[in-house]
């Protein structure tokens, strides 16, 4: 079908389909005029919905992803064995002003969103971590740009805050390499293992949901205005997660974890122990 792939390769050069798109497919190939409502009907016929798409990341490698797959099985199964935690860590920009999002209104009527035009400066920086076994949340605000001290200086925050042994997956972004960061993983007695994502695999980050609902409550067609309004919204968002602890799991479910429990099943099923039954015994 037409319609599964972009307009521009059915010889319209437009970036999306809508109905006006369909109705001039229609006409240029079966020379036929269709109004909005038989458009839209016939769409539905053939079985499309409509779906805000996801980013599929073309640069993605694969089998790197496959192995990062068993490998965090595996760590599963080590943190259950030593009592560690497994954070997911990462960090966002909050502009202050608002960010579009879709909203209800009354038919007929237009959807706004008022905005001061703050600065692109009014910002405000956020680490967070999840870590879905327990459903906790950690994190940080940000003075300025997020660089390897202040990644440094959220490791040590998670550290203080957790006993036991920590394991911290995150990307491979630059704020989480350099000198200050070897410096601080050569501490002794740390504890403290990190892990890198693939490469262009956000959707194998659970904390990247965290960024998404916090844009959702916090910031969704809101001009906050001032950054210190931003910073004071989001520290009440995060304060208030400690008591969402079952939303927080369920929410920051990925691909990742949906395919390691495949993993981990099929592993089970395969190195379980046969039941051999005695014929003889079975006989008497």
């Amino acid at each position: 079908m037409a319609v599964q792939t972009t307009p521009g390769a059915a010889g319209i050069e437009l970036a999306n389909w809508n109905w006006k798109v369909v109705r001039t497919f229609v006409q240029q190939h079966f020379d036929h005029w269709l109004c909005r409502s038989s458009c839209l009907n016939y769409l539905h016929r053939l079985g499309f919905v409509l779906k805000r798409p996801k980013k599929r990341l073309l640069k993605a490698d694969a089998q790197k992803r496959d192995a990062f797959v068993a490998l965090y099985a595996a760590l599963r199964t080590e943190a259950l064995a030593t009592g560690a935690r497994i954070f997911f860590v990462d960090e966002a920009h909050f502009r202050a002003d608002v960010e579009l999002r879709a909203k209800w209104v009354l038919r007929g009527q237009p959807a706004l969103a008022d905005s001061t035009s703050p600065t692109l400066g009014e910002k405000a920086t956020y680490y967070s971590g999840v870590c879905l076994e327990t459903g906790e949340v950690e994190f940080m605000a940000v003075m300025g740009n997020s660089s390897a001290e202040t990644s440094v200086a959220f490791l040590q925050q998670l550290r203080a805050q957790y006993d036991a042994p920590l394991i911290v997956i995150w990307d491979n972004g630059p704020a989480h390499r350099g000198p200050a960061m070897r410096a601080y993983l050569a501490t002794p007695d740390l504890n403290l293992r990190l892990v890198a994502l693939p490469a262009y695999s956000p959707d194998f980050n659970a904390d990247e949901a965290i960024w998404d609902w916090a844009r959702e409550e916090v910031t969704a067609n809101t001009c906050l205005g001032t950054a210190t309004k931003v910073r004071h919204k989001l520290d009440a968002f995060f304060a208030g997660l400690a008591e969402r602890v079952a939303e927080v799991q369920q929410r920051c479910r990925t691909a990742l974890q949906a395919q390691a429990d495949a993993l981990m099943a099929m592993a089970n099923q395969l190195f379980a122990p046969k039941h051999h039954v005695d014929l003889t015994l079975a006989l008497v």
